[in-house]
């Protein structure tokens, strides 16, 4: 649905307009039918891929095909809806006016629009009395539901949405979270950037992690985590002075009898230790580390 190789995108500002790359050789599909998030942190360059597969944004160089064409060509966005991190609408408008100006942007109109209205609004749970007042008075979260739920007012193919979390408390992510689920099982891909790695990690069959202008990580959340240096929480049944410890490992907090180690071969070391020592284990624990986890120990290898 999404094809992107070795994309290259430059920012000139200042007065000496100096050059700035935001993108640099990024290379990602996202097939047909899948949930794609997009993750990394503030001005890794999410918003401007978004920007560059919607058409509002031109690339430097590379490929980007989008539905089969490239983004400045009108058919790429036949099928595409898309709404962005901070959707800027007409404020004097009510959420149900706003809606029906883009419904008749769509093709719809008469009880056609109204009922597929009717299925945008109930998808996200923005069908409240709140609907028929001024943009003006709504607060973050409700703009967000709205900007989501005109962009699937056509049922597009593809579903492009930038931060669709930002600004919502925890019932209205489990809302949007679902509203995704939702459309992805009625064949829908979604693209998406979020801040939220849990959600990421909930709902996503693909993940690209993008640091510095460059796809740094790529796959699906188990390949991401996987490959990443795993803990091992065991669990005494005795103190333990820490001058006898093995090498990479330490205590869980203030409590002597959970220990972390940072990896397998420490796992070994300290469980030959306790058998040595006579020390019964009562239980080990395998910790995968979380997709913030490998996004921060990134961020940190590209700083150095």
């Amino acid at each position: 649905m999404i094809e992107v190789e070795n994309l290259q995108k430059t920012y000139h500002s200042g007065f000496f307009m100096r050059p700035k790359k935001a993108l640099t050789d990024v290379t990602f599909h996202v097939p047909k039918g899948v949930i794609y998030g997009f993750i990394g942190p503030n001005g890794a360059g999410k918003s401007t891929t978004i920007k560059l597969l919607t058409g509002l944004l031109r690339k430097d160089s590379g490929k980007i095909l989008v539905a089969g064409f490239e983004p400045s060509k009108v058919e790429s966005r036949k099928h595409l809806g898309y709404s962005p991190e901070q959707p800027y609408f007409y404020d004097y408008l009510t959420g149900r006016e706003l809606m029906r100006f883009y419904g008749r942007l769509c093709g719809l109109d008469g009880k056609p629009l109204e009922d597929r209205i009717t299925w945008a609004l109930s998808l996200l749970n923005a069908d409240k009395d709140w609907i028929d007042r001024r943009l003006r008075t709504y607060s973050k979260g409700m703009m967000q539901r709205v900007g989501i739920a005109q962009a699937i007012l056509s049922k597009p193919e593809l579903l492009i949405l930038d931060e669709p979390m930002s600004g919502l408390d925890p019932v209205g992510r489990k809302d949007v979270r679902e509203a995704i689920l939702s459309l992805n099982k009625e064949g829908v891909t979604v693209f998406y950037s979020s801040h939220l790695l849990s959600d990421v990690e909930t709902i996503s069959h693909r993940v690209a992690m993008v640091v510095g202008g460059k796809i740094v990580r790529e796959g699906t959340v188990d390949d991401i985590t996987l490959n990443t240096s795993a803990e091992y929480h065991v669990h005494v049944a005795a103190d333990i002075p820490d001058a006898d410890l093995p090498q990479d490992v330490k205590p869980q907090g203030t409590t002597p009898r959970e220990w972390v180690c940072k990896n397998a071969e420490a796992r070994d070391r300290f469980i030959d230790f306790c058998l040595k020592s006579g020390l019964p284990i009562e239980r080990m624990e395998h910790q995968r580390p979380s997709l913030e986890d490998v996004l921060t120990e990134e961020i940190a290898r590209a700083e150095h």
